[in-house]
């Protein structure tokens, strides 16, 4: 009987898991180039019952949910006419240095100029190769290609380069919006051909609204008959402490 406790409990904890993620996805509907996340539900341990149960019968410990990874469609390209916003269109990342010294990959293209000239996101994180403009330089005379090469006034002074990963779903998030490297995503390298920066541009996220509602209205569902399993299992327990007296 405890089992059945167990079961529902590990139940619960698999739908809040789900419940997480989609509240996190619908907190993120409106950043630049946010990627929703993408749940996944197991069995837990299956046991044999025993003879009396019959030999092909097994109970199950439960469900659990864990995060596998992150849906890589392209989110919705939006026209800002601002010179320093970039759209990446196609699998790939700006690479970025952030204030604390660390190497990132996003794909916000939000870009800003710092007191210096130099390319950052708009929270400071400096491009990876740096780039740099002449101080005071309007923004409306810089021009970004698709091909990431820059240029002032027709000059060419440097490219911004994109990169990619053998497995996105293997980089580790960092928080606004940014992802570290690992063993299991591979090193950055080279962005393919097939990708291209768009200017004046910025990718919206990818989270459809209906349908994280539809996921969160599922998982609280399920939640929710979950916690009546274990009512009904408490309501079970107490009734043969009864007969046992």
């Amino acid at each position: 009987m405890l089992q059945g406790l167990y079961s529902a409990a590990a139940g619960m904890a698999a739908q809040q898991q789900q419940i997480d993620g989609v509240s996190n996805d619908l907190a993120n509907v409106n950043t630049v180039g946010y990627k929703h996340v993408r749940v996944g539900f197991r069995d837990l341990l299956y046991n044999s019952q025993g003879n009396q149960a019959g030999a092909t019968v097994d109970a199950g410990a439960g469900a659990a949910a864990s995060f596998i990874g992150r849906s890589q469609a392209q989110g919705t390209l939006q026209n800002t006419d601002q010179p320093l916003d970039v759209a990446i269109a196609g699998s790939g990342f700006l690479q970025v240095r952030t204030p604390d010294g660390r190497l990132a990959l996003t794909r916000d293209g939000s870009l800003r100029l710092d007191d210096r000239g130099r390319f950052t996101t708009s929270d400071g994180a400096l491009l990876v190769p740096g780039l740099q403009v002449p101080q005071n330089t309007p923004i409306d005379r810089i021009s970004i290609a698709r091909d990431g090469a820059v240029r002032v006034g027709g000059q060419a002074i440097g490219n911004i380069q994109l990169v990619n990963v053998t497995s996105q779903d293997g980089l580790q998030p960092l928080g606004d919006n940014r992802f570290a490297v690992t063993p299991e995503s591979g090193p950055a390298r080279a962005a393919g051909n097939d990708t291209a920066l768009l200017q004046g541009r910025l990718e919206g996220s990818n989270v459809s609204m209906s349908d994280a509602m539809v996921d969160m209205m599922t998982a609280q569902r399920g939640y929710q008959m979950a916690s009546r399993a274990i009512a009904m299992q408490d309501q079970m327990l107490e009734v043969a402490n009864q007969v046992k007296r």
